[in-house]
């Protein structure tokens, strides 16, 4: 099977197209034909990651190093093993790789069922559902960390990101008022997305405005905790996606999925690119401007 391979920490220059040993699904594991996978910010990071840092981030969060890497994927269940009684074949299913040892730029996966995976919503694509799993379970990781609640004033910074898009959308499905923080050029954007008001960070700081909010979600991890905290409200909680991992678990994965049927989520998808571009896609990526979500388009030879 063709997979993108990570031979060296490096530029993008380091992930390579190359033919690799299909898996075969162990006991209890499922075999996935790959539809669609992402590249997120945090795929930029590890690729060029150095081998001592990996001694830290394993101990303390439980990640692994990984020679093909992507991170949240979309595909059909091929084949399953012994012993899998929560999928057959030919389910369509979606889901993370965080925790195992081989990622999702593949054109098979072979993982166990237990992992963070669960059936594709019926209503989106594989690439609409490629881009929910890890921005999805990060936002709702974080705003559940600052015991969001009905009727609160939150406010997301950056907000039209994978993560803060998503946290825009969970915010306001329950029920808060949300102030979305972004660039001059997604303002239109965070807006769509179900913000009741838009700042523009080019043009002025939030906390200058003198307004309090319940919760300040940094959702890309560039304002000083200390800054925040003075548009808090005397209760108010920050959180930002700098301060560790997001949980990832599978009943959170399915909540995301009975939202985006209910119509109460939906995906941002900035840029699509072909498994054997992948490269280029992470050239783009770095440069920490996408809306949303970037799309590695594996296996197109089918929408739903």
């Amino acid at each position: 099977m063709k997979a993108i391979i990570t031979t060296k920490p490096g530029p993008p220059d380091v992930l390579h197209l190359k033919e690799i040993e299909k898996p075969e699904p162990k006991r209890n594991e499922v075999l996935i034909k790959i539809h669609a996978t992402t590249v997120t910010a945090g795929d930029v990071i590890l690729r060029s990651l150095p081998g001592l840092v990996w001694i830290p981030m394993q101990l303390f969060f439980g990640l692994k190093r990984k020679r093909v890497l992507g991170h949240e994927f979309a595909g059909e269940i091929e084949a399953i093993g012994s012993g899998v009684d929560q999928f057959r074949e030919g389910d369509k299913v979606f889901g993370t790789t965080t925790e195992l040892s081989i990622g999702s730029y593949a054109e098979y996966l072979s993982m166990p069922e237990s992992a963070v995976l669960a059936t594709k919503p019926v209503n989106v694509t594989y690439e609409e559902a490629a881009a929910i799993p890890i921005g999805g379970l990060a936002a709702l990781h974080f705003l559940n960390e600052a015991g969001i609640q009905g009727e609160q004033r939150v406010l997301v910074y950056g907000a039209s990101g994978s993560v803060g898009s998503y946290a825009v959308q969970l915010a306001k499905y329950f029920g808060a008022q949300v102030t979305g923080v972004s660039s001059t050029r997604n303002l239109e954007l965070v807006q769509s997305l179900g913000a009741d008001r838009v700042l523009d960070y080019t043009k002025e700081d939030f906390v200058e405005r003198g307004e309090l909010y319940d919760v300040i979600f940094d959702a890309v991890g560039k304002i000083a905790p200390s800054h925040s905290s003075k548009a808090l409200t005397p209760s108010g909680r920050s959180v930002t996606v700098r301060r560790g991992r997001a949980v990832e678990r599978k009943e959170d994965l399915a909540f995301l999925k009975e939202l985006v049927e209910e119509g109460a989520l939906k995906a941002v998808i900035d840029r699509r690119y072909p498994l054997q571009q992948v490269a280029e896609a992470h050239r783009y990526v770095e440069q920490g401007h996408k809306q949303g979500n970037v799309v590695i388009t594996v296996a197109p030879d089918g929408r739903f």
